[in-house]
């Protein structure tokens, strides 16, 4: 068995390819190496440089590695940048997984597990989100994972594919200060972006209807987002009818104001008092997720907590911004 592991070389995809290697399993990466690094990955573990669009590349990587089974990691996940080019973002998420399940439909690869996102939700006006939960993205991103999800499950019903989407809810940490995020978009990031700068940590609205007014997310740390592909990947071999469609959480909600309070602490930076800034359009009050699904699915949970997510994260900035 060899998974192909689109987006390898990036912050997700090189926990998952950390996550598959260790637990036994045979990759190979395509990245385009846009975001992704190639110094991300073990020993040992064959990159191709190429990008899902060019199916020419694809075709060569399926064969000449015998793929079996195909982990879809890549494309473009900045929210604000998919409203301002959104033909961008339908070309790269959902013309780059056509040109994929074409190519390994032609190929006879029986297994496709593909990254999704809680961006697919939209602004759910409910506690918990469950897989049940209706999807009313709110942005072409969260649109185009949708899509995705629409087209994974179909061509895998039509050509006898064992399929799963995971969606993902705010993923934060590193497994080794190397494999940290390098953007800075997420707020973990974002927060200390402005602490080591000297400059308040901002809070986008603090009159939600919560308990202490400010957003509830449900925070996720990226080594058990990548032991999930690995579950995933495994029912997927034992299951060939499989169709699935799960969340990826911790299902424990913390509000923003806790997680800053929480980050301040974690880089002792606590003499910054956050700035509380106007909201921002589009942020829900709350997403969290059910866990349930996933868990009777394929056995797993979460393992690690806030705080660890955060001290993981700080050692990659620290190691990024010395």
């Amino acid at each position: 068995m060899t998974w192909l592991i689109t987006g390898g070389a990036g912050f997700i995809g090189s926990h998952v390819v950390r996550s598959m290697t260790d637990g036994g399993e045979r990759v190979v990466v395509l990245d385009d190496l846009s975001t992704g690094r190639a110094e991300r990955l073990p020993d040992g573990v064959p990159l191709e440089v190429g990008t899902v669009l060019d199916r020419s590349v694809v075709d060569r990587v399926l064969r000449e590695h015998a793929v079996t089974g195909i982990v879809h990691i890549a494309g473009k996940k900045q929210v604000a940048e998919s409203v301002e080019r959104p033909l961008y973002y339908y070309r790269e998420n959902v013309e780059g997984l056509r040109v994929l399940l074409d190519s390994a439909v032609a190929a006879g690869v029986g297994r496709f597990l593909f990254s999704s996102s809680a961006a697919v939700y939209g602004m759910p006006d409910v506690d918990l989100v469950t897989e049940k939960t209706p999807c009313a993205p709110i942005n072409p991103y969260g649109e185009t994972k949708l899509v995705g999800e629409w087209l994974v499950t179909a061509v895998g019903r039509r050509h006898g594919m064992a399929t799963a989407s995971l969606r993902y809810f705010n993923v934060a940490g590193a497994a080794t200060p190397g494999l940290g995020d390098d953007g800075v978009f997420n707020l973990v990031p974002m927060v200390f972006e402005r602490l080591t700068a000297g400059e308040q940590p901002r809070i986008f609205g603090d009159d939600y209807p919560t308990p202490d007014g400010t957003c509830i997310r449900d925070y996720i740390h990226v080594e058990d987002i990548a032991s999930a592909h690995l579950a995933a990947a495994r029912r997927l071999v034992a299951d060939p009818d499989a169709r699935l469609i799960l969340n990826v959480g911790r299902g424990e909600g913390v509000s923003v104001a806790e997680m800053v309070d929480i980050i301040q602490d974690v880089t002792g930076r606590t003499d910054s008092e956050p700035r509380v800034c106007e909201r921002r359009a589009g942020d829900p009050a709350r997403v969290v997720a059910s866990a349930d699904l996933v868990r009777d699915e394929l056995g797993w949970s979460a393992r690690h907590g806030v705080r660890e997510m955060v001290e993981s994260a700080w050692a990659g900035w620290q190691l990024r911004h010395p």
